[in-house]
């Protein structure tokens, strides 16, 4: 019974150890070389090696530290941060076969695939214009110009004149958007006048976008001029304040002169009040006199007899 437990153990010892694919380390390979090297020996007879010397080795390559090499593949879907369908993209080979592969989102770029996306690339630049499709890059391009504006300083110059060539070259400065001119509608052509505009991006010969487009007076970024604009603006500060004091001014003056136009009616009507007053006193001072002089005598007069 003993010595069968122990075969078994040995059995299945003596089997090769089964490691996933996901725990085993990568292979890697290093190529070495001798420090010293073997000297010939004769015919039939073996190399003569020492023990040291010929075992002194010195690294001459290590497939560890080499860069490695991307997978490349074909997308089917639109995926976000690489590209759209058709696109040709190099990833990590495990993102790619973790991943792209096993989700359907991506294939191997054999003759056959290439060929396929490539007919449907020409469809896409050459096909009905319903039968299109607008690309990644495409949709990303149309959702940042639906938030831009677009703000063109004029120039200095009499004969400045704002047309597509002028506009495609400062949305590519101001925007970074590549706009040829046949992809560019303006308003109307050409602008002169300052003021509020718009202008039209097709994208893809699909989408259209409207951009508000604004033509503001030219100002000099040089250190200078920004002095001699903050000097104007206190200027234009300073006489707003003046011209409020001199409203305020003008305001209580006008209340001051109602004031004295108004004084001489109130003195009349004071010196009505203080002569009635007067008239009212004489007249109680004569009726008190009145009512003395018609009183009985005292009772300390003598009486007859």
């Amino acid at each position: 019974m003993w010595s069968s437990g122990r075969r078994v153990l040995q059995d299945l010892l003596s089997q090769p150890a089964v490691r996933s694919f996901s725990v085993t380390p990568a292979l890697n390979t290093v190529v070495v070389e001798r420090w010293w090297q073997v000297p010939l020996s004769k015919v039939g007879r073996p190399p003569r090696l020492y023990s040291r010397r010929h075992r002194i080795y010195k690294l001459v390559e290590n497939t560890k530290d080499d860069p490695k090499n991307k997978m490349e593949l074909i997308l089917t879907q639109t995926v976000a941060k690489l590209g759209g369908r058709g696109d040709t993209v190099f990833v990590k080979k495990s993102v790619g076969r973790n991943k792209l592969l096993a989700q359907g989102l991506a294939v191997y770029p054999s003759p056959d695939n290439k060929l396929m996306f490539a007919e449907e690339l020409r469809l896409l630049h050459e096909g009905r214009p319903e039968d299109r499709i607008q690309t990644r890059t495409g949709q990303l391009t149309v959702e940042f110009l639906k938030r831009s504006s677009l703000k063109v300083s004029k120039m200095p110059s009499d004969e400045y004149k704002l047309t597509k060539e002028v506009v495609c070259r400062q949305l590519l400065k101001k925007l970074g958007v590549v706009v040829p001119p046949h992809a560019l509608r303006l308003q109307f052509e050409p602008i002169t006048d300052l003021g509020d505009y718009w202008c039209e991006v097709t994208v893809n010969g699909i989408d259209s976008v409207r951009i508000p487009m604004s033509l503001v007076p030219y100002e000099d970024p040089s250190a200078s001029y920004q002095r001699m604009l903050k000097a104007q603006r206190r200027q234009q500060a300073a006489a707003d304040v003046s011209e409020h004091v001199d409203e305020d001014e003008a305001v209580v003056k006008a209340v001051s002169e109602a004031a004295v136009e108004t004084e001489p009616g109130i003195d009349s009507v004071s010196q009505v009040s203080e002569a009635s007053a007067s008239a009212g006193a004489s007249d109680a001072e004569q009726t008190s006199a009145a009512s003395q002089d018609t009183t009985a005598p005292s009772s300390d007069s003598p009486k007859k007899d």
